[in-house]
């Protein structure tokens, strides 16, 4: 039996754009994708803090160290510039290795998304 787990998790950052004329997915800063151990394609739970808004999608990199949290596409309706949103990726393990596994959590500045 294989269940499914928190991977990695960006907690607590501001989105800085929202793109409805871009194709979809969510542009997230290439430093913060690279210390929560998510890659270009992962796909991706958003949860909206300020409207309680959840959608899935996909990653796609952003420039480094910029800060950028961009939400594209249709899901770009679903969240303001400003609102603090949790990043969640989740794995699929057996349940002897789920037990063993430790996901990678990680807290940047949530003024301006940028590692410490």
């Amino acid at each position: 039996m294989n269940i499914e787990i928190v991977k990695s998790k960006i907690h607590r950052v501001k989105v800085t754009g929202a793109d409805l004329n871009y194709i979809g997915s969510i542009t997230i800063d290439k430093n913060l994708m690279d210390a929560a151990n998510i890659i270009e394609g992962e796909k991706i739970h958003i949860v909206n803090n300020n409207n309680g808004e959840r959608l899935v999608t996909y990653v796609i990199p952003g420039i480094r160290g910029l800060g950028e949290i961009t939400v594209n596409g249709a899901a770009a309706r679903k969240v303001n510039i400003g609102d603090i949103l949790i990043l969640i990726t989740y794995a699929s393990m057996s349940f002897d290795e789920a037990k063993k596994f430790k996901p990678t959590i990680i807290f940047p500045n949530e003024e301006n998304n940028l590692l410490s």
